[in-house]
């Protein structure tokens, strides 16, 4: 197998907003270097989108790479390594790993709907890679393109010059060979030595039910050969290569893969979690110095418990779990009982997105029936005898008393939307405790950024936000740093006896509408039971809203006819003392679906 020269491979990374056509682009690229035959892309949209779920919802969520092979004007062959990676904000991380591994990008914007917030976001972290960018416009065939308008818009927002930028319908593949020539023409070719010291990076991990754990990597330095000895600098664990290769996207083998080269590797490696990602993987015998700067680990934004609606099913649920955490570094889980729920898991997740297809893999994949506690964040607490903790979980907060003050974590939102939307949006953004930073436009469009705390985001922020905007906003948020904030924690108590699922962390101003909102949602979703049932919504001792669920009565002066009326009124008596006895040691019985409804209580 003849190498190719480092000066012929190029390696890049596509970038853009959900729904702009990057998967599409991909398939194209696949398609005209004959990656994959006409007939085996035959009726399979999306190539790299291997999950169902990511077909369904027409997203990208694990970046996928695969090699391509492609004969230019010039009449050198060249190697593409691509890298297909998320747009949604959740799934930033995996973006930055894959830019990473990249020296170039090419920038995705739909023609007809110009530049989003994802847009942005993307953009700025292939600049921090110090990325060459070639922007593509795509979807040019459409009647509602404005090529000439983006352009300015690429211009004047991102700051890269777009005027030579390429003009493609990536699903009618018009433009496609243009965009082949402009990664060999405009993107670098990598750097490395061949002769060095093997250095790569360890760009992502995934688990093979044949394979163990593949190991997808970039060769920086020196070569990766089947058969040699490799130690992971992050863990310090030496394994032996058994295979090397690279995707066209199927797997092919070969000997070896030199610098600049992109590809993956099998050394019989039981678990993903002892493949960190971004870290540097060497040669055992004569490792390098000096470790590649890595990753920031992924960490979790969102927590929730996941509960099985069946008992029966809480194996499963742990065994489905485990297996969704090999492939998923970034999904982490523990055990937690809830008097209301039984065992469950406490789930950490990186947002509401990832929330939700955990919550969906979980169903789909393993067949199970689950019930999701309202999601919460990380807070701050700072106790009066100097501890600090972190608690994500409202059930674990302390006593009151021992609470010097709390912090909760704030966020940047960056949201774009079409002029006649921003009234709402603004107003959004202010019931939701946020403070505006600026405002500026980008053609028709207003571009805001604002301040707003998480946990007011996670509830149901990005529904609201679609629904406002009829679908129009886009939007983009990073963490920035705790804030001291006047948080209360409010129960909800079913006949005097609270319900730990439904207890949560609220501002001290909001508590008094979201009580109400949760005890009313209650009353219309808790059966009638012998006996009534008051339904209040407390912070400590104060009760700050009520609602009362009748009793069912039986007629027990049915079969008095005449007589004296003390004979009714006996019996009646008799009847409410039966009913005060019955509250006292009744057992209220919550529907499953009140939980799950109650959850989706809307402010």
């Amino acid at each position: 197998m003849t190498t190719t020269p480092i000066s012929n491979i190029r390696n890049f990374s596509i970038v853009a907003h959900i729904d702009h056509g990057k998967s599409t682009l991909a398939d194209r690229l696949i398609q005209m270097t004959g990656g994959l035959t006409d007939r085996e892309m035959a009726g399979k949209e999306q190539v790299l989108d291997s999950m169902d779920i990511e077909r369904e919802r027409g997203i990208t969520i694990k970046a996928q790479t695969v090699r391509l092979n492609y004969r230019a004007k010039d009449g050198k062959d060249y190697i593409f390594n691509l890298m297909d990676t998320p747009g949604h904000v959740d799934f930033a991380y995996e973006v930055s790993r894959s830019l990473a591994a990249c020296e170039g990008s090419l920038l995705v914007v739909d023609a007809s709907q110009g530049v989003e917030a994802q847009t942005l976001a993307n953009v700025y972290q292939a600049l921090d890679n110090n990325h060459e960018i070639v922007p593509v416009l795509n979807k040019v065939d459409l009647p509602a393109a404005e090529p000439d308008k983006v352009k300015q818009q690429i211009e004047d927002v991102i700051g890269i010059d777009a005027s030579d930028a390429v003009m493609i319908s990536a699903k009618t593949g018009l433009g496609v060979s243009d965009v082949l020539e402009a990664i060999v023409t405009r993107l670098p070719p990598p750097k490395g030595d061949r002769d060095a010291t093997l250095k790569a990076l360890l760009v992502d991990s995934w688990y093979d039910v044949y394979l163990g754990v593949v190991v997808l990597i970039r060769v920086v330095d020196g070569t990766m050969k089947k058969g040699s000895r490799i130690r992971m600098m992050g863990t310090s664990a030496a394994y032996d290569v058994e295979r090397v290769g690279f995707f066209t996207p199927k797997m092919q083998q070969v000997d070896e893969l030199g610098p600049g080269e992109i590809g993956f590797i099998t050394a019989a490696i039981k678990e993903v979690a002892d493949t960190r990602v971004g870290d540097t993987i060497t040669d055992d015998k004569r490792p390098v110095t000096e470790m590649l700067p890595g990753f920031k680990p992924a960490i979790p934004v969102v927590f929730c418990g996941l509960f099985p609606v069946d008992a029966d099913d809480f194996e499963t649920l742990r065994a489905a779990m485990g297996k969704l955490r090999l492939n998923d570094a970034s999904f982490s889980f523990e055990m937690e009982t809830s008097a209301a729920l039984g065992f469950g898991f406490r789930c950490g997740f990186l947002g509401l997105l990832h929330l939700e297809i955990i919550q969906e893999r979980l169903s789909r994949e393993f067949d199970l029936n689950l019930i999701a506690t309202a999601p919460s964040v990380i807070y701050k607490m700072h106790l009066t005898d100097g501890q600090e903790i972190e608690i994500h979980n409202p059930v674990d907060m302390p006593d009151v008393v021992k609470i010097a003050d709390i912090e909760e974590p704030w966020i940047e939102a960056t949201i774009l939307t079409p002029d006649e939307y921003l009234g709402s949006v603004l107003k959004l953004c202010q019931d939701r405790r946020g403070s505006q930073k600026e405002l500026t436009y980008v053609g028709s469009r207003a571009m805001v950024k604002y301040d707003l705390p998480l946990n007011e985001v996670v509830f149901d922020f990005y529904d609201r936000l679609k629904s406002v905007s009829k679908g129009y906003a886009s939007f983009d948020y990073h963490l920035t740093d705790y804030k001291v904030a006047d948080l209360v924690k409010m129960q909800i108590l079913v006949n005097a006896e609270p319900v730990d699922a439904l207890s949560m962390l609220v501002h001290r101003t909001r508590a008094e509408g979201r009580g109400r909102a949760m005890v009313e949602k209650m009353k219309e979703l808790i059966p009638p039971h012998m006996f009534q049932i008051p339904i209040q919504a407390a912070i400590g001792g104060k009760v700050i809203a009520r609602e009362t669920v009748r009793a069912l009565r039986k007629d027990v002066t049915a079969k008095c006819y005449g007589g004296d009326i003390t004979r009714k009124r006996k019996l009646l008596e008799k009847q409410k003392e039966g009913k005060k006895k019955m509250r006292q040691f009744g057992k209220v019985d919550i529907p499953q679906e009140a939980f799950i409804a109650a959850l989706k209580v809307d402010s």
